[in-house]
């Protein structure tokens, strides 16, 4: 049996599916993974990103950070692809129990996705420092440099910085999702990222998928594994 056909059987046999995203998923919708930095990146930071997109950093430096946010962190006009509408397709066909993202652009919930743990935060989610405020990405977009609340403070996006844990609620629901799942499935993500990374360890029954397009450290404890483009392997599958 081929890995599409076997992926295929997993999919028809399996009624409690979770999906474990990460940020190869929202590629095809034209969002750059920032790891993959371009060759304009040197010349335009000094820092490299993931000191950037730290606690410590936008706490010393919030300009330096909202210039890297804005530029390389809001897509706005980004749509659903592929990948994104096969889960809500297979979530509103009941066999989708819910979706664990490390993605913080939305598009899982723009593409219909009722069930949707967002480990690492939202950009469609920020709020005042001081008072708590809730702002929109929307004003987040207007804003150039540091964005500041009505009260005068800074506006910090609800998105988990590195430095800072994730949310006991997220990881609860994560959690609870991995465990009562008959099937697993891995997609766009290297799993190199802790702790989210880890939650994939708490799966135990014998269907985890991993379909990434280079390998990763929990390919070996996979029952299947496809290296590919999610496009060209979820296009194959049908529903």
């Amino acid at each position: 049996m081929n890995k599409i056909d076997h992926l295929q059987q997993i999919i028809d046999s399996s009624n409690h599916i979770v999906f474990f995203t990460g940020a190869g998923v929202s590629c095809d919708s034209g969002i750059p993974d920032f790891r993959s930095v371009d060759g304009l990146y040197n010349q335009k930071y000094a820092y490299p990103p993931e000191m950037i997109l730290s606690h410590s950093f936008f706490m010393k430096d919030p300009l330096e950070f909202y210039r890297f946010y804005h530029d390389k962190m809001l897509y706005p006009n980004a749509l659903p692809n592929i990948t994104h509408n096969f889960i809500a397709k297979l979530e509103a066909m009941h066999k989708c129990d819910g979706v664990i993202t490390q993605n913080i652009d939305g598009l899982h919930q723009k593409a219909g996705c009722k069930k949707v743990v967002e480990l690492h935060g939202s950009v469609h989610r920020n709020y005042c420092t001081s008072c708590h405020k809730f702002y929109d990405l929307d004003y987040m977009i207007k804003h150039d440099g540091i964005v500041l609340c009505s009260c005068g403070h800074i506006v910090k996006p609800d998105v988990v910085l590195y430095e800072e844990s994730l949310k006991e609620k997220d990881l609860d629901e994560a959690l609870n999702l991995i465990t009562n799942a008959d099937c697993l499935i891995v997609c766009g993500t290297s799993l190199k990222v802790y702790p989210a990374a880890g939650l994939v360890r708490y799966y135990q029954h014998d269907k985890l998928v991993v379909i990434n397009k280079d390998s990763t450290d929990y390919d070996q404890y996979a029952d299947l594994v496809i290296n590919d483009s999610l496009s060209n392997v979820l296009s194959q599958i049908k529903l």
